[in-house]
């Protein structure tokens, strides 16, 4: 057998690299690797060979097992906890909390830094929100499945991001803009939304102490302290504290993220003067005769301190932001859908959502319904109404054809409504078929939405262009 050099082995390696890292920076990649693991979650959570295995991999019980003379303990992981809740308590915590940042940057210095540039998706995020929970509440109005109206009132903008990639130049720059900032807006609701409707029985004891300890670790970043370390262990503590108090787990996530400091370690001035400094002392020990010596032993401890400078003129907030996003992105929103929308259908009358005289009534025509109907309606009205009074402005080179098919996209509920839906319908007799129902109208509405959104923005691009030739 003939051997490849070594030298083409390398190549090979770092050519597959540097494919794969601008293949996981494509803003489709995410979408499609959600969608993915949604279609291979449904298989493995209804085929014969390995419905059972699925289901009782997620029902396994964690706990960290101690021997001690007088017997054994259990320790640190609660009573209870398993697979399922691992993923949904405290991975999330990770992807709430770096939502927290990610709304925390774009209100500082991005599109919703200013009143001019927040007000209108600010405004159709609430349409966005108000419509579908309309809707749905009128479908299961004094139902057992009234509980779920805040289903449907999530935006995913990662498949929204993907669509919008996919048609290129067919949507304006200014709505790709207002669909992005929409969909941040409508997150930071949605957490306020859970916090306040979607907790259990508040114990006030615990909810205090964890005030105290987020005052704590407020002070502690007034008064400057700039490491990381300290604020992961508040972060803990606060995760606790909720996890126990009644409120869920994962906003502790969101609130830590708005306390982690947005100020640099190094200021502007010293950042250049050291860099620069330390690029003359780089170039002092450059070796002309032997390119090959490049770095020296010299130029290799300057090096270092130029990218110490650098990485200490970036604020905490966007490196931790930085860190996590990949991480977040490519394997913990990828674990949450193959744990979350593996639904065991029996048959294919699950998929009649139009159906509520079953068990679990109109949870799943209201779903529908608020993603495909109610979400589109609600932006769209809410904004006419924000820009014919004057309060907001339309976005540029943007029609309100354009701007409804676009807000269609908005339609696309998938991790926050999935979420939501985890959390909903606690009291109720058949809670598991309530919410299983609720995930097959979840990715209908939003397979629907998606369809409907990318068909009216090909129409209207299309008759747009007719009309300029």
């Amino acid at each position: 057998m003939k051997l490849i050099p070594i030298y083409t082995w390398n190549r090979s390696v770092l050519e597959f690299n540097r494919k794969k890292d601008r293949l996981s920076h494509q803003p489709w990649f995410q979408g499609v690797l959600l969608l993915l693991c949604v279609i291979i979650a449904m298989l493995l959570a209804n085929l014969p060979a390995t419905r059972h295995y699925y289901h009782a991999f997620l029902e396994t019980s964690i706990q960290i097992h101690m021997q001690s003379p007088e017997g054994s303990v259990d320790w640190l992981f609660p009573h209870g906890m398993t697979i399922e809740k691992l993923i949904n308590d405290i991975l999330m915590v990770v992807f709430f909390f770096t939502v927290g940042l990610e709304i925390k940057r774009e209100v500082a210095h991005g599109e919703l830094s200013s009143v001019k540039k927040a007000l209108l998706p600010v405004v159709a995020a609430f349409g966005g929100v108000i419509m579908p929970a309309l809707l749905y509440t009128l479908v299961n109005r004094g139902t057992i499945g009234a509980s779920g109206w805040g289903i449907p009132t999530a935006t995913d903008i990662a498949f929204a991001v993907c669509i919008l990639s996919v048609l290129g130049d067919r949507v304006p720059v200014s709505l790709k803009v207002f669909l992005t900032a929409l969909a941040i807006a409508d997150d930071l609701i949605a957490i306020l939304v859970v916090a306040i409707f979607y907790g259990g029985h508040v114990n006030l004891v615990l909810l205090g102490i964890s005030v105290v300890v987020i005052f704590i670790a407020w002070l502690i970043k007034y008064l400057g302290h700039k490491h990381i370390a300290v604020y992961l262990a508040l972060a803990v503590v606060v995760w606790i504290l909720f996890y126990y108090s009644g409120i869920h787990a994962t906003m502790s996530g969101v609130v830590m993220a708005f306390i982690i400091p947005s100020e640099a370690r190094y200021e502007r001035s010293y950042v250049l003067h050291k860099i620069k400094f330390f690029s003359q002392k780089l170039l002092s020990f450059d070796q002309i005769d032997d390119e090959t010596m490049f770095p020296n032993g010299p130029q290799r401890h300057f090096l270092r301190r130029i990218h110490k400078t650098a990485y200490g003129s970036l604020n905490m907030s966007y490196r931790v932001e930085h860190a996590l996003s990949p991480w977040v992105n490519f394997l913990i929103m990828p674990i949450f859908a193959l744990a979350n929308a593996g639904v065991e259908i029996p048959d294919l009358a699950y998929f009649n959502i139009f159906n509520t005289s079953g068990v679990a009534g109109g949870v799943g025509l209201g779903i529908f319904l608020g993603l495909v109907l109610g979400k589109p309606l609600g932006i769209t009205l809410f904004s006419y109404a924000a820009i014919k009074s004057r309060l907001c402005e339309m976005p540029e080179k943007a029609g309100w054809a354009m701007f409804f098919a676009v807000a269609c996209l908005g339609g696309i509920g998938f991790t926050m409504s999935i979420f939501v839906d985890t959390l909903s319908f606690q009291d109720a007799a058949a809670v598991e078929e309530m919410r299983n129902a609720g995930k097959i109208a979840i990715l209908m509405g939003s397979l629907a939405a998606g369809i409907l959104g990318t068909i009216l923005i090909k129409l209207v691009s299309g008759t747009g262009r007719k009309s300029l030739s």
